[in-house]
């Protein structure tokens, strides 16, 4: 097994969207896949808005273990999909209870509709709930000779950053002097910064090293804004 540093983890936050498949409920045992776009979390797991009546969500409610695929690339023409990097998660999909724990989805819908703005007209429906993975193990697979197996806590040993400390860095590139036209902060963590471009588009600006203080954040980003105006 030789996998890249830590490109798992880069690779759920270049994605915007999943393939998710859950355990049919009729007919009985039979994989269900379906597309869905997701957003990573403080600790990089995909989360999910899906509404109430969707067939993958009476499939969780019925048994919470799946698999997500994410792919990054595979929407390129020509593109062959067998050289995309992608990631296959296992795990257990837990929903977020809006009114046992309020403070938990606020922060949760503010993060996913900082990467999905057009989700907002789905909240305002109120049939659709956040989902959260819990991932227990993953298969990348890079390319050739770069593949293997990892558990989910060798995805990243780091603790995350706090949820205020992160809105503070967000805070600090919108309102940044040198900030370009069109171009947004998503979320942050050690690794990298998730932007989102003028028109909707995602990319991920990825650290040079792991930044283990969250002081030392501020000149990453600033660096981040100095090559988008190269």
């Amino acid at each position: 097994m030789k996998i890249p540093a830590h490109a798992p983890l880069h690779l759920l936050h270049q994605t915007p969207a999943g393939a998710l498949a859950t355990h049919s409920r009729d007919p009985r045992g039979f994989p269900y896949p379906t597309l869905l776009p997701f957003a990573p979390d403080a600790r990089h797991r995909p989360v999910i808005l899906v509404s109430r009546l969707a067939e993958h969500t009476r499939n969780l409610l019925d048994d919470p273990r799946a698999g997500f695929l994410v792919a990054h690339g595979h929407e390129r023409d020509g593109l062959n999909v067998l050289d995309a990097p992608r990631a296959t998660l296992l795990g257990r999909f837990t929903p977020v209870d809006a009114a046992a724990h309020a403070a938990e989805h606020a922060a949760i819908a503010r993060r996913y509709l900082r990467y999905h703005p057009d989700a907002e007209r789905y909240l305002a429906l109120g049939d659709f709930t956040f989902w959260t993975m819990e991932v227990e193990r993953l298969r990348y697979i890079g390319g050739f000779g770069a593949m293997g197996w990892l558990d989910a806590a060798d995805l990243d040993p780091l603790d995350p950053l706090a949820a205020d400390e992160e809105a503070e860095l967000i805070h600090f590139f919108d309102t940044h002097a040198a900030r370009p036209a069109g171009l947004r902060l998503a979320g942050v963590d050690r690794y990298g910064a998730d932007l989102i471009t003028e028109n909707d588009g995602r990319t991920r600006f990825i650290f040079d090293t792991p930044q283990t203080h969250y002081q030392s954040l501020h000149a990453v980003l600033d660096d981040c804004i100095e090559r988008h105006l190269a």
